[in-house]
């Protein structure tokens, strides 16, 4: 594939661009964490009272394990939806789902209020939330991606991706603000109602910056060949089949890929609330502190990550991330054992920069793997399909091995295996770096079979 020839932007549009994604995904990542943070700190309390304390925890982990089961359904219809309609429409109802659902969170009754309706109301907002960001990682990293400068993109399209610890840095500092000024029975009674009612502002806000941007160019460019072609073409293909029939194999890989990614963070950054507290000795506070600090380091080195995916290439980066996040689990565990603040958020720090070396290349390889009437379709089913599996589970299999063992040797065995996975995806992926977005047809075909597949692919377009 020949270097991509996609014109780079106007600077002030694309900084615009990134600007909306950027707040967009943070909200959206704030709503998301803000419940795995509450789960791990207060939900078993005030929603399954009376189940031991650990098994409380497992319930509430259980049921912010829901949210990942409804991403790939979310991935789906908004995949197909973004596909056929545009990025940004789905985009901003994406927003709106997911802060309509956090704020209701935040006004609901608990068990000592309504008994068992409590727990069920809270899982049904939690699918609401999965169903929502399912859709909202393809369309806002795909905005960016098909916006951007193509001899940046990987560090244009990483921007969209600090989203993720800017949402961990905004919903673990509000908690911790709230837990170092508020007495333990004030924030249990009432204080974790703030974090979750704030987010009706953010959304106010976020919406009022993604509703200023235009479209994706290479989508409307896309749309105009569709539509030129729409009085002789056959029907149009569903962008969900027509990833399955060329795009199945770049699905595994992102799928393979997300793996380690996706058990790691959840690991370092929501189980590590309950190992900190349950066996290391350490406070709540002082664990919601280095997992605050560390998420800023987080921020700060994804572009970095990004900017040399675009020298290196996406594959070597994302591999140094898999084998990195691998040979630090066992390390990890031992610094966070001796009970100290400095071990403490050296174990979450390093961690977080290993992930982000994955995370940061994540969003322009996903999105250079696919043409463009089925990119937002192929991009989320392969990365939320693998949260199903990955991250979903990864803070209740981390809490049960505990509860089981009573030691982290297995909890670090687990994140290893994963890296192990995503290793073996990576090797078998080829290199997108100098994919054109623009290019309709599936690249890196058999040379007998471009000419049929690009027939099939104008289709699908």
């Amino acid at each position: 594939m020949s270097s991509p020839s996609t014109a780079p932007p106007a600077p002030n549009n694309l900084k615009r661009i990134v600007a909306a994604s950027l707040i967009g995904t943070t909200i959206e990542w704030y709503d998301f964490f803000l419940y795995g943070s509450a789960a791990a700190l207060v939900f078993n309390e005030l929603f399954f009272p009376d189940s031991d304390p650990l098994v409380g925890t497992l319930l509430s982990f259980l049921t912010y394990a829901v949210g990942f089961a409804a991403r790939p359904i979310g991935a789906l219809v908004f995949g197909h939806y973004g596909d056929r309609l545009g990025r940004k429409k789905l985009l901003v109802l994406s927003l709106l789902m997911m802060g309509g659902a956090t704020f209701a969170i935040g006004l609901l009754p608990t068990h000592a209020t309504i008994g068992s309706m409590a727990p069920i109301l809270l899982t049904v907002l939690r699918l609401v939330q999965g169903f929502a960001l399912g859709g909202e990682w393809g369309g806002a990293v795909l905005l960016v991606s098909e916006h951007g400068d193509a001899r940046r993109r990987g560090f244009w399209a990483s921007w969209p991706q600090t989203g993720a610890p800017a949402g961990q840095l905004l919903a673990t500092g509000v908690l911790a603000l709230l837990t170092a000024v508020l007495s333990e029975s004030a924030f249990g009674s009432w204080g974790w109602r703030i974090p979750f009612l704030l987010s009706g502002v953010l959304v106010i806000v976020g919406l009022w910056i993604r509703l200023s941007v235009d479209e994706s160019p290479v989508f409307k460019q896309a749309l105009k060949r569709a539509e030129a072609r729409e009085a002789d073409a056959p029907a149009e293909r569903m962008p969900l089949v027509a990833v399955l029939k060329h795009h199945w194999r770049d699905v595994l890989v992102a799928m393979g890929a997300r793996m380690a990614e996706n058990i790691s963070y959840y690991v370092i950054t929501a189980f590590i609330l309950v190992y900190a507290t349950t066996s290391a000795g350490v406070s709540k506070q002082t664990a919601l502190n280095a997992v605050l600090i560390a998420s800023a380091v987080h921020f700060a080195v994804i572009p970095a990550w990004g900017a040399l995916s675009d020298r290196l290439g996406r594959r070597p980066v994302y591999l140094i991330g898999a084998v990195g996040v691998g040979l630090w689990m066992f390390p990890f565990f031992a610094l966070i054992d001796t009970g100290g603040f400095g071990a403490l958020l050296l174990a979450v720090t390093v961690g977080l920069v290993m992930h982000g070396a994955m995370y940061a290349p994540q969003a322009a390889f996903f999105s250079e793997m696919f043409a463009t009437r089925m990119r937002y379709s192929g991009a989320s089913i392969g990365a939320q399909f693998a949260s199903v599996a990955a991250g979903a589970p990864a803070p209740l299999i981390a809490t049960a091995l505990l509860s089981d063992y009573g030691t982290s040797t297995p909890i670090a065995l687990y994140v290893i295996a994963a890296s192990l996975l995503t290793v073996v995806a990576i090797l078998a992926a080829k290199e997108t770096r100098h994919r054109d977005l623009a290019d309709v047809s599936p690249a890196d075909q058999p040379a007998g079979d471009v000419k049929a597949e690009k027939t099939e692919d104008a289709r699908a377009l």
